[in-house]
């Protein structure tokens, strides 16, 4: 990862608050030219810092992600290979390693039930996950 300067941190976290706004939003907020934001999140892109892009969708819409949490053991040695295979999958929007008993947390979106069980049986079928735990978020108090 490079080295994140005070400009990349600044414009990260303001993304982290609307992923929508536009370059030259972005450096009326942060102080900077144009070409400085660009610069920056091209960089950024190109480093994977920035993996993707995202929006959150008013659930008065009538469209709700099933969005849940996954806690996943896994065998020690296989760790790094599990790891690449769930970050191929794109319902899984963010993993984290833990500490406890549980290896690591995912956090899953999907748009469909069916698609929800479809992930957690090709999660099951990855080589060296041992056991998991899946609870789906019902309701957001904030």
């Amino acid at each position: 990862m490079p080295e994140l300067t005070s400009t990349d941190r600044n414009l990260l976290a303001a993304l982290k608050r609307d992923a929508r706004a536009s370059v030259t939003t972005l450096a009326e907020q942060l102080g900077v030219s144009r070409a400085t934001v660009q610069t920056s999140m091209e960089r950024l892109v190109k480093s994977k810092t920035i993996q993707r892009f995202t929006i959150d969708v008013d659930s008065s819409t009538g469209i709700e992600l099933i969005r849940a949490i996954m806690t996943i053991e896994v065998q020690g040695n296989l760790t790094s290979s599990i790891v690449q295979s769930l970050k191929k999958m794109p319902e899984i929007v963010s993993l984290h390693s833990t500490n406890g008993a549980w290896d690591l947390v995912a956090q899953i979106e999907t748009s469909s039930l069916a698609e929800f069980d479809g992930l957690l049986r090709r999660t099951r079928e990855i080589p060296g996950i041992l056991n998991s735990e899946t609870s789906i978020l019902l309701n957001t108090a904030k």
